[in-house]
C-alpha cells in the first residue's frame, strides 16, 4: 500500500452558520481517508444586520478563516480542483452573498456553491451514512446556527427531508440575548421550533424510526460534557432538563460553572439544550446518539465519488 502522503489529496470545506471546517482526505480502496481536519467558531449568522446584510466584521471573520484554510491547503498539496467549497443557511439568506463569494474567490481559488436547505439535507443524511452503523430506520437531526435539518430515512435512501430556518445563533439573538437565563426563555424557544416544525410532524410521526441521531455541533457538545463527566453519551429529556437546570443556575453569558463545558461551545450551548429539549418533547424521542459524521463528511463523499471518476 502506498504510503498516505504520496496519494493525491483532495478537500471538503463547508461554511456554516456557526461553524467552518475542512476535512482533507485521500482515498483509500475506494473510499475517502480523513488525513486533517479543521474547525473554527466564526458565528457567520451573528453578523447579519437587521437590514439583510452580513456586517464588514463578521464577513472578515469568514475570510481569515478561509486564508487560514486556504494555507493548510498548500501543506497537503492539495490542488484546487480538488476542491469542494459549500455554504449553507447564512449564505442563503444573507443581501451581500455575492460580494463574499468574489472576496473569497482569489483566496481558495475554488468558488463558493450555496446550496439549498434539502441538498444540505441529503448530504447530512449521506455523511451520517457513511460514518454510522446501523441499517434501520432513523431519524436525524442536524441543529446549526441558523437552520435545522430533518432527515428519515432507512440505508442510504432518503424518505424525508426538510430544512427549517431556526438555530442555536438565531435563537441567540432571538430569546437568549440577556441573562440570568429563566425559563421562559426555555418556553418562548419551544414555541418557536414548534411553529417551524407543526407543517412536518404528522407526516415524521407517520414515517416514524427506530433510532434517532443527532449529526450537530450542538448534540456534540452535549456529548462531550457528558465524556468529561465519564457519564454515557446517550442523550434523553433527563439529561436535557439536568443540563437545563444548570444553565438556569448561572449568572452570565460565560456559563464557566458547568463542568466539562468548554469555552468555545459555551456561546450556543444554551440554545442547544432549548431545541433538544423543545424536540425531544414535540417529537416524543426517547433518547439520541451522535453521528459519526453529517454535512462535511457528506460532502466529502460526494467529491471523493467525483475525483475517482475523474482519474
Amino acid at each position: 500500500m502506498p504510503r498516505l502522503s504520496t496519494l493525491p489529496a483532495y478537500a471538503a470545506i463547508t461554511l456554516g452558520s456557526n461553524s467552518f471546517n475542512m476535512l482533507v482526505a485521500v482515498t483509500v480502496a475506494g473510499q475517502p481517508q480523513i488525513i486533517a481536519k479543521y474547525k473554527r467558531k466564526v458565528r457567520l449568522a451573528e453578523g447579519i444586520g437587521d437590514d439583510g446584510y452580513l456586517s464588514n466584521e463578521v464577513m472578515q471573520r469568514g475570510l481569515d478563516c478561509l486564508t487560514l484554510f486556504a494555507d493548510m491547503l498548500k501543506k497537503h498539496r492539495v490542488n484546487q480542483d480538488d476542491v469542494a467549497v459549500i455554504a449553507t443557511a447564512t449564505l442563503r439568506v444573507i443581501a451581500n452573498a455575492d460580494d463574499f463569494k468574489q472576496q473569497a474567490l482569489p483566496i481558495l481559488g475554488q468558488p463558493i456553491e450555496i446550496i439549498s436547505g434539502l441538498r444540505e439535507a441529503e448530504l447530512i443524511y449521506q455523511g451520517m451514512v457513511a460514518t454510522t452503523a446501523g441499517i434501520e430506520k432513523r431519524l436525524v437531526i442536524d441543529i446549526g446556527g441558523a437552520s435545522t435539518e430533518f432527515i428519515v430515512g432507512k440505508g442510504s435512501k432518503v424518505l424525508f427531508k426538510t430544512s427549517l430556518d431556526f438555530g442555536c445563533v438565531r435563537f441567540n439573538q432571538q430569546i437568549f440575548n440577556q441573562v440570568p437565563y429563566q425559563l421562559h426563555h426555555f418556553q418562548q424557544a419551544k414555541m418557536a421550533v414548534s411553529n417551524a416544525l407543526l407543517p412536518h410532524v404528522k407526516l415524521l410521526k407517520e414515517l416514524g424510526w427506530q433510532s434517532v441521531v443527532g449529526a450537530s455541533g450542538a448534540v456534540q457538545s452535549v456529548v462531550s460534557v457528558l465524556n468529561h463527566r465519564e457519564l454515557p453519551e446517550i442523550i434523553t429529556l433527563k439529561v436535557l432538563y439536568r443540563f437545563r437546570d444548570e444553565v438556569l443556575a448561572q449568572k452570565n453569558q460565560s456559563l464557566n460553572y458547568i463542568q466539562g463545558l468548554s469555552a468555545e461551545k459555551a456561546p450556543t450551548f444554551t440554545s442547544g439544550v432549548a431545541i433538544l429539549i423543545a424536540l425531544f418533547e414535540l417529537l416524543d424521542i426517547d433518547s439520541l446518539n451522535l453521528s459519526g459524521g453529517a454535512l462535511r463528511e457528506g460532502v466529502l463523499k460526494m467529491l471523493a465519488d467525483r475525483v475517482v471518476d475523474e482519474r
